[in-house]
């Protein structure tokens, strides 16, 4: 889990209308939600067919022979 240390600027009325994130911690946020995009995409292409590792090992075998 990513900790962010954020501060807030509040605007005239005292709502919080900015925030301030260190660089670091921002890339790292950048990063994450990168990450869910790709896991999504993903997801959507995900048919539920599952082979053994074993088998795939097997086929690689048998293409870079073949």
């Amino acid at each position: 889990m990513l900790t962010l240390h954020l501060q807030f600027i509040k605007d005239a009325n005292g709502d919080k209308s900015l925030v301030i994130l260190p660089a670091k911690e921002f890339d790292s946020l950048l990063e994450e939600l990168d990450d869910v995009r790709l896991y999504d995409e993903a997801k959507k292409e995900d048919t539920g067919e599952r082979i053994l590792f074993s088998d795939y090992l097997n086929s690689r075998k048998a293409k870079k022979n073949g």
